[in-house]
């Protein structure tokens, strides 16, 4: 019998983890690993505490903002870097994969907690129809490897 790779084993995590969202929008799913092992996870939605956008918002979802994101929710990836860091695990040289490619403000903090390398299933600038994935470009300008992921024949 074939073993999965790891790349599939935490995108498959990061894709069911994307169901636990609570956005009526978008639903987006992060895992954070190092070393083929998992340091955190995360998913997009409101601060823990605070509300259920699908139960308090159920037509529209939350207000946007500017741009056109929820205004009330955390992202995926800083659900999983917050929870991680939190808890005091080391973040520096890890790799995080996570369902939407990062926006330009997750890409800054994944610029900053000195994680090396990310993997992603959909582009952002796809989803929001815009010209180019800032996120991805500001993050290999500076050195991180940022991959779009590619299912192996297991999965």
């Amino acid at each position: 019998m074939q073993k999965p790779d790891f790349d599939d084993i935490f995108m498959e995590l990061a894709v069911n983890l994307a169901k636990r969202s609570h956005c009526i929008k978008a639903q987006v799913g992060a895992v954070l690993t190092k070393d083929t092992r998992i340091i955190s996870i995360g998913y997009n939605g409101p601060p823990s505490g605070t509300h259920n956008c699908d139960i308090e918002f159920p037509v529209d979802g939350c207000e946007r903002d500017s741009k056109g994101s929820c205004s009330l929710a955390l992202h995926a990836e800083q659900n999983a870097i917050l929870y991680a860091a939190k808890n005091g695990a080391l973040i520096e040289g890890s790799t995080i994969y996570v369902t939407l490619s990062p926006c330009i403000a997750c890409a800054r903090i994944i610029y900053s907690m000195k994680i090396s390398k990310v993997i992603f299933l959909n582009s952002y600038a796809e989803y929001k129809k815009i010209g180019k994935d800032e996120g991805v470009e500001f993050l290999r300008k500076f050195g991180v490897e940022v991959v779009r992921y590619v299912a192996s024949d297991l999965v």
